[in-house]
């Protein structure tokens, strides 16, 4: 099949192409190589020609999403089937320091794509959202929050993210498109930046400095990356997964002192400060992935403990963050 990737330089969206290449799919990657406002150069570079490494295809183009006529351009002539949408503004802080950037990206870029999709005929359309769309949903439910739970989000990323699986479903519900809906959570894995949980934990202890820990008893439904990149292409194949949505999380919640420990532990250094919670973050947990199991065989394997190893092998390899490190 024909599939358009935006975001397909990102931490997720690389692994996504990759793995679609690896089954025989054509693939059309559209990635601004966006650094909002927040990641420098030195880091963003290297890592972008790493992730580009993991996948052959030559067909990346550097438009942004809300570029009418660029994005027409590739929609004309590629034709895609499928798109999967990936690019956006990444996380809550991330949006919180540039909302409008961030509402531009995520609404306005969101709904250029829908237009060209129904222009331009796209069978499906796979809007990958976040868990941050719940809001808080700590020790609701014995076995983790399901598709079915009230969305009550807190923060401009969330509700961002909430408006556009909406938007997604509308365009579904007046144009005859098919759609997916995802939502993975707390992701981490080689070749993700240092501004994100689990990286900022190892590269502090790493460094030796202090991991803080923003609400002990919080916890996380940790998910590594390849398990995510699993569940996305999983979903997008399927004939299963039309008009619904999905967690694809790895199922089992951990606090963040257990993680802060553990890369501690696994690392041989730093320490632990503990904080109050972020009241900037909602309290989340586990979230319930039976219906993407049962739907197209999700089946997340790796653990906090093994993805942790295999994130902290690749940064103490990495020439760039062992530079960093030291």
């Amino acid at each position: 099949m024909k599939i358009l990737v935006t975001g397909g330089l990102g931490f997720i969206g690389h692994g996504v192409v990759a793995q679609l290449e690896s089954q025989g799919h054509e693939v059309v990657v559209v990635d601004n190589r966006n650094d909002y406002g927040i990641l420098s150069a030195d880091e963003l570079d290297p890592l972008m020609a790493e992730r580009q490494q993991q996948f052959s295809t030559h067909r990346v183009f550097d438009y942004d999403i809300q570029d009418q006529e660029g994005m027409a351009w590739v929609y004309r002539h590629y034709l895609p089937e499928i798109v999967i949408h990936l690019a956006s503004f990444p996380r809550q802080k991330v949006v919180n320091a540039r909302p409008q950037l961030g509402s531009q990206t995520m609404s306005e870029g969101l709904l250029n794509l829908l237009e060209l999709n129904a222009r331009y005929d796209v069978r499906k359309f796979v809007y990958v959202s976040s868990s941050m769309v719940y809001g808080n949903f700590k020790d609701t439910y014995f076995d983790g929050v399901d598709e079915s739970h009230d969305c009550r989000p807190l923060g401009q990323y969330g509700i961002m993210k909430l408006a556009g699986e909406w938007l997604v479903e509308d365009y579904a519900r007046r144009t005859g498109m098919e759609y997916t809906v995802l939502r993975p959570s707390a992701v981490y894995g080689p070749r993700d930046v240092e501004d994100r949980v689990v990286s900022k934990f190892f590269l502090a202890a790493m460094r030796g400095g202090i991991i803080q820990v923003n609400g002990e008893h919080e916890s996380l439904d940790f998910t590594y990356v390849s398990d995510v990149v699993d569940g996305i292409v999983q979903a997008t194949v399927s004939d299963c997964t039309n008009h619904q949505i999905f967690n694809i999380t790895r199922g089992s919640a951990r606090t963040l002192l257990e993680a802060a420990k553990l890369a501690v532990s696994i690392a041989g250094s730093g320490s632990i400060q503990i904080n109050e919670p972020d009241g900037n973050f909602p309290s989340r947990g586990q979230l319930n992935i039976q219906q993407a199991r049962t739907a197209f065989g999700f089946n997340p394997k790796i653990d906090i403990e093994q993805g942790f190893e295999k994130y902290y092998e690749w940064l103490k390899n990495s020439i760039y963050w062992t530079k960093k490190t030291v």
